[in-house]
Formats: C-alpha cells, sequence, structure tokens
C-alpha cells in the first residue's frame, strides 16, 4: 500500500484530497506547512507527497529543497491555484515531478499519482541497485601496507582529479583494472560509466564494432544498430585492458578516436562526439613492441600520458597478511576461520606468480579444506609447496628417481598457468615463458592428446 502525504495550510482542501485517495486504499498522512511535512518525511518515510506551493511558515519551493539538501528522495507534486508558468517552471527546475492547477477534477489526480508512484517505484530500485553496486565494489577495496602500493595509490589519486590518459602496467594478476576502477571512483566522472573492455577477448574482425558500434545491416549478423563502448562510456571512464593485443590496424582507429574526442559506427557516416577518459593497461612492455612494430608509437605516446606501474606481489610481501584477512573474510561467511602464524610464514615465502589473482584462488581453495578444522595451517597450504617445484625459477626442478610423466607435467603446469591468469591465454603464456602463439599450439596438442588417451582407455 503506497504512503502519500498531503501538505496544504488549507484543512478542507487536505480532507478532500485524503478522502479521494483513500478511497482507492491508499495510506494517507497530512501537514499543515512544509515545516511539519518536513519532519513528518524525516520521521516516516513515504511513497510522494502532493503538497501546496502557498504557505506559512515554509510554502512548497523551500520544503522541496530542504528534501533536495536532506537527500530524501521522494517524487513530489505541487498542486496550487497560483498556477503561472513561471512558477511551474521553476517548479520542475527544483525537482519536482508534476504540476496541477485548482480546480481540478479527481481522474486527473488518480492518473497523475498512479503515474507518480511509477516514478517512485523507479527511485527505490535506482537506490537499491546503487546500494548493491556500493556492497560490490566495498568488496574489491585496494588492500595495501606496503611503502610500494602507498606511493602508487598516490600518484592515482592525483591523476583522477585531472582527464590525463593513464597507462597501466604490470603482469597478470597484479590489480590493474582494481586501480582504473579505483581512479574512476575518486575522478569527478564517478557518478557516470565505468566501462571496461578486455581487448584481447574481442574478435578482431569485431574490434571497431564493438568500440565504435555499427548500423543496422552494415555486415552479415547486423539486424539492429548497435551503440559501440565509447559512446556507451560518453561522460565516465572507459577502461581498455590488455590493449596490447590490439591489431595495428585497430590501433589507428583507435588512436584517431582518442585525438578527434568522435567516433563513426560501422556503415555510418556520420561522426559522433564522445567524451570519456580512456584508462589503458597491458601487461606486456608496449616500449618493446613499438620497437619491433607492433604497436604504433603515435598511440603509444598518445595513452602513456600518466603512466602507473602496478608491483608484482613478489615485491610488496608486506601486503601479504593483510591481503590474505581480506580474502578470507570474504570467503569465510561467518565460519570463524583463522589463519595460522605458520600458514602467513608460508604465504610469504611463496614467490606468487600469479600475484594477488593467486592468493585469492589459494585464499578460496584454502577456506574450503580448513572448513573442518576452523583454521588455516600449514598442512592446509602443503598444496603451495608442492606446486613451487615446477614454478619456482629457472633450472629448480629436480627429477624424482622414480621418474616423471612429462605429458601430464605439461598438462598439469597450462592448467595451472590458466588457473592463474585467470583463463587469460596472453598472461598464461608469459608465466610459463612463451608466446601467445606458442602457447596455444602447446595447449592444443596437450588437449588432442588427452581426446585420443581417453578413447583409448
Amino acid at each position: 500500500m503506497a504512503h502519500i502525504l498531503i501538505i496544504d495550510d488549507e484543512e478542507r482542501m487536505r480532507h478532500l484530497l485524503a478522502i479521494m485517495l483513500g478511497r482507492r486504499g491508499y495510506r494517507i498522512s497530512q501537514a499543515g506547512d512544509g515545516l511539519e511535512g518536513l519532519e513528518r518525511v524525516k520521521a516516516e518515510p513515504v511513497d510522494m507527497v502532493i503538497s501546496d506551493i502557498k504557505m506559512p511558515r515554509m510554502d512548497g519551493m523551500e520544503f522541496l529543497e530542504k528534501m533536495t539538501e536532506l537527500n530524501l528522495p521522494c517524487p513530489v507534486v505541487f498542486i496550487t491555484a497560483f498556477a503561472t508558468v513561471d512558477s511551474a517552471v521553476e517548479a520542475m527546475k527544483k525537482g519536482a515531478v508534476d504540476y496541477i492547477t485548482k480546480p481540478f477534477d479527481e481522474e486527473k489526480i488518480l492518473l497523475t499519482v498512479e503515474r507518480t508512484l511509477n516514478f517512485s517505484r523507479i527511485l527505490a530500485e535506482n537506490r537499491e541497485l546503487k546500494q548493491a553496486l556500493q556492497q560490490k565494489e566495498g568488496t574489491e577495496d585496494i588492500v595495501f601496507a606496503s611503502a610500494k602500493m602507498t606511493e602508487l595509490i598516490g600518484l592515482a589519486s592525483r591523476v583522477a582529479e585531472s582527464d590525463s590518459a593513464v597507462l597501466i602496467t604490470g603482469e597478470s594478476g597484479t590489480g590493474k583494472e582494481l586501480m582504473a576502477r579505483y581512479i574512476h571512483r575518486m575522478s569527478p566522472r564517478r557518478k557516470n560509466r565505468f566501462v571496461p573492455v578486455n581487448c584481447a577477448a574481442i574478435s578482431p574482425n569485431l574490434v571497431e564494432s564493438e568500440l565504435f558500434g555499427h548500423e543496422k545491416g552494415s555486415f552479415t549478423g547486423a539486424i539492429r544498430r548497435m551503440i559501440g563502448k565509447f559512446e556507451y562510456a560518453s561522460g565516465g571512464t572507459l577502461f581498455l585492458d590488455e590493449i596490447g593485443d590490439l591489431s595495428l590496424d585497430a590501433q589507428a582507429k583507435l588512436l584517431r578516436a582518442l585525438q578527434e574526442k568522435k567516433v563513426q559506427r560501422v556503415g555510418g557516416n556520420e561522426e559522433i562526439p564522445v567524451d570519456a577518459r580512456v584508462i589503458c593497461a597491458t601487461n606486456q612492455n608496449l616500449q618493446e613492441r613499438v620497437e619491433k612494430g607492433l604497436f604504433r608509437q603515435d598511440l603509444y605516446f598518445r595513452i602513456n600520458v600518466f603512466p602507473l606501474p602496478a608491483p608484482p606481489l613478489r615485491e610488496r610481501k608486506e601486503d601479504i597478511p593483510a591481503l590474505s584477512r581480506h580474502f578470507l573474510a570474504h570467503f569465510d561467511r561467518g565460519q570463524g576461520i583463522h589463519l595460522t602464524d605458520g600458514a602467513v610464514r608460508v604465504l610469504l615465502e611463496y614467490p606468487w606468480p600469479g600475484n594477488v589473482r593467486e592468493l585469492a584462488n589459494v585464499m578460496e581453495r584454502s577456506v574450503i579444506l580448513a572448513r573442518d578444522r576452523g583454521a588455516i595451517t600449514v598442512e592446509t597450504l602443503s598444496f603451495l609447496r608442492t606446486s613451487t617445484v615446477v614454478t619456482n625459477g629457472k633450472g629448480g626442478f629436480r627429477l624424482p628417481p622414480e621418474g616423471i610423466s612429462l605429458e601430464a607435467l605439461e598438462l598439469d603446469v597450462v592448467r595451472q598457468a590458466l588457473q592463474m591468469s585467470g583463463n587469460n591465454q596472453t598472461a598464461a603464456a608469459k608465466l610459463l615463458g612463451l608466446t601467445r602463439a606458442k602457447f596455444r599450439v602447446l595447449l592444443r596438442q596437450l588437449m588432442d592428446h588427452k581426446v585420443e588417451s581417453d578413447e583409448l582407455s
């Protein structure tokens, strides 16, 4: 049952509206002026307000201003005998959702109320969505204690205030997208969209359509007009992850969009202005790719206005205890599992080739293993010590006397690399010291051989 507050200094008018709306099942509250109405809204939320404009002590306009100042999101409809174009325009500018003049008929009032309550429901859903997003972002807070991360966060906070292009570099799993989101949240664009795009995941044939959009019928399968990521992010922030994987052709088109702040949809002629702050990220050495002719130098200079190098976890080990407990609190879900000092030492000694992403995976796995014990111990983390045999550096592996299955070892190492990199083949290849092309060939060979073995068994 919707709750409606009627504010009017004429008791007869309040009574008439209360009867009219009460017959339709609405719950009604009344107030004699804006001041009394404000106190009622503070004491108990309402779904909408119907208010006179001319009233003693506090008029309708001042009431609306106070509601806005106090962040009390509630649609207000003004109803008054003093109807002029100027007052109507002023009311709408200050946030009124509708304006009705006296004398009025019952049908018009009821239609206005129904329309306004629909708007009220949208406001409520929007508030709930924002709260859910805030809660989600709260779990993604950047946790740090090290001097390196303190310096990086300081730089990120300073560049957030401007619209300068930012290039975040670092290994896979170091939290580059998290840093980009932090810059967006700290920027003047925080109320608008943050739009992430994984350039490595886009088919080369669809990059232009994905970034700039396309018109209906511009290519096979284009059954409707599609807005590109640049347009969608206009007013907010566009995050281009794995930008080093873009083809040279796509790089040229991206550079033009960045320089001119305009895009042209595939199959269209119109140049569409866009206002998106661009943050890029890569786990590759773009300077080397420029020297090899794989990345445009002019684009590199364009996106590298403010470089932010995200340090690997092994270079910020002071953060490991705090990060571990952060992830433990997230995955524990009230079970009361804690980390022993011995377990913390194991975590500090591990080299973390997969960085923070790998640490999160380790803590999730550890919580499952420790569920019956109530504590993550050295024994719980024994899987880490065995995995270091494969990943702990160059020449560090020793062949056991009983021998090994090289094929099984290769398959296990590839599986671990994919797990650590979140199934990002480029990052997994880097963990194994391979190019992406060689990694994909190895993966295909291993999977094909596994299928053959399964069929023979």
